[in-house]
């Protein structure tokens, strides 16, 4: 006789998300804020990978490293074959995702948030800064002009989030949240990856610190996995987005914004897809936060 699934995950997991949200809003610092916002109660939230910038930041972030000899060509396939793994098989065992979160994370243990960040400072231009969407950078630019601040939300380390949002001019970002101390990373998440309903957990937790008016902010994303974060907000604005994505946004009167011809979106989907469900997830909390060994 097959046991009864195991009914503690979804608590487990959603616990989680709640405090990868939460971790993520405590971390988000004031980049470039205006010190009195004309319109202190609007806001507006961007997702980066596809939205901001074209492709999985990542995936860059990982290969910039990987050009670096940071890691082995072994160790990100056996990484990314894991992530692989998961999604297509739906495996959602609390104890089999703790392990393969685990593993990514051995990667990162022992290395500092400064050697982190001085790379991806060195990485964001050399393969990042050229992918930013104009567009969309634009609609940013537009909210700043209105005198509202501006984040980020993304399933990327906080420390990359925080570069892109400073180099794009932006108030600040919310991220994954890896554990450290004394600057040290300790190999630890704080909750989950900053992902799906992670990212509404981190939004709600902001607006609730800023005193935000959800009804007057504005969301952007490519990925109906963020339907949880737009849906929260009284402007959602569908950015590049994927097929499920524009078929809500169509339904429910959203608007639409594509910057990509017909041909190159089509081919977009599939690569970014591709992409950042092999390289996202458990591989971006680990390989593509390895450093130096030794």
């Amino acid at each position: 006789m097959t046991p009864p699934p195991d009914r503690r995950a979804v608590p487990n997991l959603k616990r989680r998300s709640t405090l990868a949200g939460e971790a993520a809003a405590a971390a988000a610092e004031v980049e470039q804020a205006l010190d009195h916002p004309l319109d202190p109660g609007a806001a507006a939230f961007f997702d980066v990978d596809n939205t901001v910038m074209q492709g999985a930041s990542i995936f860059h972030f990982a290969l910039g490293l990987y050009r670096r000899k940071f890691f082995t060509t072994r160790e990100i396939a056996a990484a990314a074959w894991k992530q692989a793994y998961f999604r297509i098989a739906g495996v959602e065992d609390p104890d089999h995702l703790a392990d393969a979160r685990s593993d990514a994370l051995s990667f990162i243990a022992g290395h500092t948030v400064a050697e982190l960040e001085e790379l991806g400072e060195e990485i964001f231009d050399e393969a990042m800064a050229h992918r930013i969407w104009p567009g969309t950078r634009a609609m940013a630019q537009m909210h700043l002009d209105r005198g509202e601040r501006v984040w980020l939300v993304t399933a990327a380390p906080i420390e990359i989030a925080r570069i892109i949002a400073r180099r794009l001019g932006l108030t600040g970002a919310l991220g994954t949240v890896s554990e450290h101390v004394d600057g040290v990373y300790t190999g630890q998440l704080v909750g989950e990856m900053l992902h799906g309903p992670a990212k509404a957990e981190a939004v709600l937790a902001l607006a609730e610190r800023e005193r935000l008016d959800l009804s007057r902010c504005s969301a952007y994303s490519d990925s109906a996995n963020d339907l949880p974060m737009l849906s929260l907000v009284g402007h959602p604005t569908a950015v590049n987005p994927d097929g499920r994505l524009r078929a809500h946004a169509r339904q429910h009167g959203w608007k639409i914004r594509d910057y990509r011809t017909g041909r190159k979106a089509a081919r977009a989907g599939l690569v970014v897809s591709a992409a950042a469900g092999a390289v996202g997830g458990t591989v971006a909390a680990g390989v593509a936060l390895r450093g130096r060994r030794g």
